[in-house]
């Protein structure tokens, strides 16, 4: 009897193994597309590149339609042919300079071997967003005395922007490198006509025009950096579970 017991028992703990390894695999079987599909790297790159491309869309529509109002920029009246009172191509080279910034930012990290953790939080994130647009805000709508101490408050405020959100040397020398070509660009495209600043006081341009640049450098390098924590966690729980 005490056999029959002991038979009926063990039998019972393998089939129960094997229930729980069941429901295992078939958890771990439905987990994997989804998980493949986040921590794919090709994939996870477009979809981050396609999130970062409508960001810089939206912040380029918005803030220049602000300049715009404020007449702080002017286009020709043959290329205003949108309801952003904006050239068609502004909204488009913007959200690829956010995509790649966005993308590079989370890269240059990773090839460090220093993942960015300051503050690696969507609130920071928005936080981030709204100061630049002030930032931005003030630009257009804040009258100072003269264009100098314009130029030295923004930059204050973006390098105080940079202090509070980012504080790493390899966004500080990113935002000031991709800064200096950005403000080179705009120099080529107001010197052929494209547009035209109604004051400029540095060369074709505002002095304060590289202050602007840096400060989304860093607000799209912070955005890139929290798209790509999600990857980055993925990746070291999947080495865990290996």
């Amino acid at each position: 009897m005490s056999l029959i017991l002991t038979a009926m028992n063990d039998n019972a703990v393998s089939s129960g193994k094997q229930q729980w390894a069941g429901s295992g695999e078939v958890m771990h079987h439905s987990r994997g597309p989804y998980i493949s599909v986040i921590t794919n790297r090709t994939t996870n790159l477009l979809i981050r590149g396609g999130m970062l491309f409508s960001v810089g869309v939206f912040l380029a529509l918005v803030l220049n339609l602000l300049q715009v109002q404020r007449h702080v920029t002017l286009f020709p009246p043959d290329v205003i042919s949108s309801i952003f009172s904006s050239a068609w191509w502004v909204p488009p080279c913007c959200g690829t300079a956010s995509a790649m910034i966005g993308l590079l930012y989370p890269c240059i990290d990773s090839r460090l071997g220093e993942p960015h953790k300051f503050k690696r939080e969507w609130s920071s994130v928005m936080r981030c967003v709204a100061v630049f647009v002030g930032i931005n805000h003030a630009s257009a709508k804040v009258d100072f005395a003269n264009n100098v101490q314009l130029s030295l408050t923004l930059a204050a405020l973006s390098i105080g922007l940079w202090w509070t959100f980012d504080r790493s040397r390899s966004g500080f020398g990113l935002g000031v490198t991709i800064a200096l070509l950005a403000t080179l660009a705009t120099q080529l495209l107001v010197y052929n006509d494209v547009f035209q600043y109604t004051s400029p006081d540095f060369l074709y341009i505002r002095s304060w025009l590289p202050c602007i640049f840096f400060a989304g450098v860093i607000t799209m390098g912070n955005i890139g950096r929290q798209l790509a924590l999600y990857e980055y966690k993925f990746l070291q729980e999947k080495t865990h579970q290996d």
